[in-house]
């Protein structure tokens, strides 16, 4: 494969004008003893990209290419770099480096790094260079965020994974989501759909959360033994202190009632809510509406390598599919993907595809 000096890509040029994605090229930051650069095939889209340049999360830097669910080629390693081959097929997530030396990192807790570095949108360590995202020909990364892919798992149902997936598996997985252990997954969208499909496949008896009834049959398909619907009078009362744990994925808080979700938790049960809103929005929290099962509520942010390859691993094995769209990208393909989203009509990820008709071969 042919190496570029420069690496292109479609960035989102302003605040004002965040959808007329421009193609652009970029000096990419020096290359390090542990970088690995590879050739993008696709990238998912997640909520993040869009809260990030429309304005929602505050300013970015502009312009800025955005896109954090990454599969390509390796291209080339750096000298010291012993997690990637040139060649190999990976994937990269929300996260680019880590210090790799903090208490945090030293116990699979990477992504709680004081030092942790977003793949776009923040500057890599001992550079001015700001870090583009994967709606682009090419992504330099730190080795130890380059995670191989296997066989089994075509690259357009892998990429969005890599940051919509593992942003639940992490709390099924840490909290102990598994045969015997009753689950609730509230929002069945782009992260609520891995929510089921994984929590199932952990063994879990797993129950849909949604406001009305007008997914359930998805949700069924998806493996969720069990359906409630918040719109429908005393939604709650069956289930009051059964659930061991629910993951919270809905990314709107309107009109939300904790207390009546929090109710359904047995003693000590967890609410983890991985969901972000756009804007300063979120839940009021009332300590009488937790001290009387004694439930603990909290959040968490991606996950480990170690959760990344062992997700991975749980779907070539257990030959789990996301529910993907796949959209060439341009800038219509991105203003197309970003539209879905934005009216929640994406059924349930979007992927960009068809690199090499935008950047060559």
């Amino acid at each position: 494969m042919s190496y570029p000096e420069k690496f292109t890509g479609f960035q989102s040029p302003s605040a004002d004008k965040w959808l007329e994605f421009d193609k652009n090229s970029w000096d990419p930051r020096p290359f390090g003893d542990h970088d690995v650069d590879l050739k993008i095939e696709c990238c998912g889209v997640c909520a993040s990209d869009l809260h990030t340049i429309c304005g929602d999360w505050g300013g970015c830097p502009y312009p800025l290419a955005v896109g954090h669910e990454i599969v390509g080629k390796v291209l080339k390693v750096g000298p010291k770099v012993t997690l990637a081959k040139v060649g190999q097929r990976v994937g990269v997530g929300a996260q680019m480096y880590s210090c790799g030396e903090c208490r945090q990192c030293k116990n699979d807790n990477e992504t709680y790094c004081s030092r942790k570095i977003h793949t776009y949108g923040e500057k890599y360590p001992g550079t001015a260079s700001i870090g583009q995202g994967g709606y682009s020909s090419h992504a330099r990364i730190h080795e130890y965020w380059v995670f191989p892919i296997p066989d089994g798992i075509p690259s357009a149902q892998a990429a969005p994974m890599l940051c919509g997936g593992i942003t639940v598996y992490s709390p099924l997985k840490r909290f102990g989501a598994g045969p015997g252990k009753k689950v609730g997954i509230v929002g069945i969208g782009g992260l609520g759909h891995y929510g089921i499909m994984f929590a199932k496949a952990l063994g879990a008896e797993v129950w849909a959360i949604s406001r009305s009834r007008a997914k359930e049959a998805d949700a069924m398909a998806m493996g969720a033994d069990g359906f409630i619907a918040t719109g429908e009078a005393d939604w709650d009362v069956p289930h009051k202190m059964t659930f061991d744990l629910i993951v919270n994925t809905a990314n709107s808080s309107d009109g939300f009632e904790l207390n009546r979700y929090l109710n359904m938790l047995d003693v000590h049960g967890r609410w983890n809510s991985v969901g972000i809103p756009g804007g300063d929005a979120g839940m009021t929290i009332n300590n009488r509406d937790f001290i009387r099962n004694g439930c603990f509520i909290g959040s968490t942010h991606l996950g480990s390598r170690r959760e990344m390859l062992e997700m991975l691993e749980l779907v070539a094995a257990r030959g789990i599919k996301s529910w993907v769209e796949e959209i060439p990208i341009s800038r219509a393909g991105l203003q197309t993907a970003m539209d879905k989203m934005h009216n929640s009509t994406v059924r349930y990820r979007s992927c960009m595809v068809a690199y090499e008709e935008a950047f060559g071969a």
